[in-house]
């Protein structure tokens, strides 16, 4: 089953910060929900592991991303997933993200195509990308609380000679569990009804 999202979102923080947090997976990993870093091979590929929860069924996925495209003048980054579960399921794909300088914000934009097999893809589309939605919701709410507070905390004081600051630590990214399948699973019904209607009002004219 082939997934595509895409999410632009604002951040308040200086360009090179989000590149460099882009390019630190330690950093930007533990943002994503239920997502963590085991292993760093070098500066283009790391190996992680991802649990997806979709009501009943929680599946966990094991395996390598590798940054295909870094480049910096342009800002921008792709990185190529390809993982397994221990069931036989398995997810490959891209995502692609570019950051532009706004005014006194960056912009950035992610786009994901991800091919998903395994017992996940039996809740159906509507469901996957209602979950995936929230996850990233979450996850671009952990990006901005580390680098916006990072930011502010970065801006001298006026008293130029006093000892630096400690930066405050970076909050800890929000729990998977906390995904409220219960909207998710609401929209899905809406939707299809929202379909039937559409459907039976073009037969009906």
């Amino acid at each position: 089953m082939a997934i595509e999202l895409k999410e632009t979102f604002q951040i308040s923080a200086p360009i090179e910060d989000v590149w460099q947090f882009l390019m630190d997976p330690d950093r930007m990993i533990p943002c994503l929900p239920g997502a963590s870093v085991s292993e760093i091979i070098d500066d283009k590929k790391f190996v992680g592991a991802v649990k997806l929860k979709i009501g009943a069924i929680t599946a966990k996925y094991a395996g390598t991303i590798t940054y295909t495209t870094a480049d910096q003048e342009e800002h921008l980054c792709v990185m190529l997933a390809e993982a397994k579960e221990k069931g036989g399921g398995t997810v490959t794909g891209t995502i692609t993200t570019r950051l532009v300088q706004g005014d006194g914000e960056v912009e950035a934009t992610v786009e994901s195509n991800v091919d998903m097999t395994g017992r996940v893809v039996q809740v159906g589309r509507g469901m996957i990308e209602g979950v995936a939605s929230q996850i990233i919701g979450k996850f671009v709410k952990n990006i901005k609380k580390t680098l916006e507070v990072s930011a502010e905390a970065a801006i001298p004081g006026e008293n130029k000679d006093a000892a630096p600051q400690a930066q405050p630590a970076a909050q800890p990214a929000e729990e998977d569990d906390s995904i409220n399948v219960l909207a998710v699973v609401f929209k899905v019904l809406w939707d299809g009804i929202v379909n039937f209607f559409k459907r039976l009002i073009g037969k009906g004219g």
